[in-house]
């Protein structure tokens, strides 16, 4: 099965809100290996890897993110393959 890696930044009220915990826990319900961290500007940085279901799955996630966020935006950039043990919070 084809791995792809993309990466993510995510706007809006998504630091203070469990968004990084929340996202742990959905890339492993969703097999994707990879990271997310806080930005100094406000938003959250993934990057993420899998097959690509699982990051189309993972990628609608982030568009509304846990129960408290508040997404504004998603943007969306494809990279080349990168591979990761697992999915880890920076």
């Amino acid at each position: 099965m084809s791995r792809f890696t993309m990466h993510a930044c995510v706007r809006g009220r998504v630091q203070g809100v469990g968004f990084r915990h929340a996202t742990v826990q959905q890339a492993s319900k969703l097999g994707i290996v990879g990271w997310v961290r806080n930005l100094p500007d406000g938003s959250v940085e993934c990057l993420i890897t899998g097959p690509q279901q699982a990051i189309d799955d993972m990628t609608d996630w982030l568009r509304t993110g846990p129960e408290r966020a508040g997404v504004d935006s998603l943007e969306l950039i494809a990279r080349e393959l990168q591979e990761f043990d697992r999915f880890e919070q920076r």
